[in-house]
Order: structure tokens, then sequence, then C-alpha cells
């Protein structure tokens, strides 16, 4: 899986959640569960979906019963992205598991999915960005000052997707190790949140 082919995953993945652009709509995933891209394609829809629960709880005139429905449904949703980015590291770990690891090998400071992520978040904010440089109703200065942002995003795009594909060659080739620390959150466990435990 290259940076380029994830990335047209997630651009198809935001286009396809759009064509309804409702957080309860039903997903359905073009790729079946054998196949990787099916992982990369859950993951950007799950961040498309958290995407618009931010946007609901931040109305600023939410009733605080609704901001905290939001709240929980976000914490679930978060929990589904941490699960399947680690998922889809586990899908690399399986890839690069018979690498011959340099002496040298160096560890990177996130790993691939985390990678991925940050790239699937990013394309999100493309999407968006691109949406208010159109915007007419705001008028030509906002449109101008989305258009040097989406300038930077575009630029950080670039800058992304070949570090990524420099981070996967370099694992290929034994230069970097591998290595997943699972996130381990704490604050969805009830065996690990004192706030959840205590009050049972």
């Amino acid at each position: 899986m290259t940076s380029e082919q994830a990335n047209d995953i997630f651009e198809q993945a935001i286009a396809d959640y759009h064509v309804f652009d409702s957080i309860d709509h039903e997903l359905e995933n073009p790729y079946p569960i054998s196949d990787p891209k099916h992982l990369f394609y859950l993951k950007c829809w799950i961040d498309c979906v958290q995407w618009h629960m931010e946007d609901e709880v931040r109305k600023p005139s939410i009733d605080p019963s609704m901001g905290l429905y939001w709240k929980r449904r976000i914490d679930q949703s978060n929990q589904q992205r941490t699960d399947t980015v680690e998922y889809i590291d586990s899908y690399f770990q399986q890839m690069f598991s018979q690498v011959v690891i340099q002496k040298n090998a160096r560890i990177n400071t996130e790993s691939p999915a985390w990678a991925f992520d940050r790239l699937s978040i990013l394309q999100l904010k493309i999407y968006h960005m691109r949406l208010e440089v159109i915007r007419e109703n705001a008028g030509a200065a906002h449109q101008q000052q989305c258009q040097a942002k989406l300038l930077i995003l575009l630029e950080q795009q670039k800058d992304l997707l070949t570090s990524i594909d420099e981070l996967l060659n370099d694992i290929a080739q034994g230069k970097k190790q591998m290595k997943v620390y699972r996130q381990l959150k704490m604050y969805n466990d009830p065996m690990l949140n004192p706030a959840l435990y205590s009050s049972q």
C-alpha cells in the first residue's frame, strides 16, 4: 500500500460520505474484509463521521444534554478510530515480518498506520477547505484566506505522502524497525478509569 493508493481510498471515502452527508448513514464499504483497502476505507469513513460529530457538539446553541450525547459518541468513535489504526499496523507488521532488521536500524516517532491516520484527516481538511474557497456567501476576503490555507494543506499533503513512502521503504529495507506501541487508552475502560470503576 503506497501513500498515493491510500490517499485515493481516503478521497473515495470522503466523496462517498458526502453523497448523503449524514452521520448515521450506514457504511457500505466497497472493499471485502480480506482486502487491506477495507481497513483504509473504514478508517477514513470513521474520520468523516467524527468530523461532523465535532461540528455538532460545537453549535453555540446546543442543549447541554445534547452536548453530552455528542461527547459520548465522539469518545466511542475515537475508540473505533484507534482500534482501526491498530488493525492497519497489524497489517504492516505482518507485511514486514520477514524483514531482516539492520544492526543500526532506527525507530520512527510514529508507526505507519498513525502516519496514514494523519493523511486521512489531512485529506478531510483539504476537502472542507476547498468548500470554503468556493463559498459564495462568505465574501472575497474569506475565499482568499482559505485559498492561502488550502495551499499550505496541499504542501503538507505532498510532504506527508513522501514521508510515508520513505518510512515504508526504510522498514522494508531494515533501516527502521516496524515497532508498534498500542495506544492502551484508559478513558473507555471500566477497569482503568476511576470515574467508571468507582461508580460500580
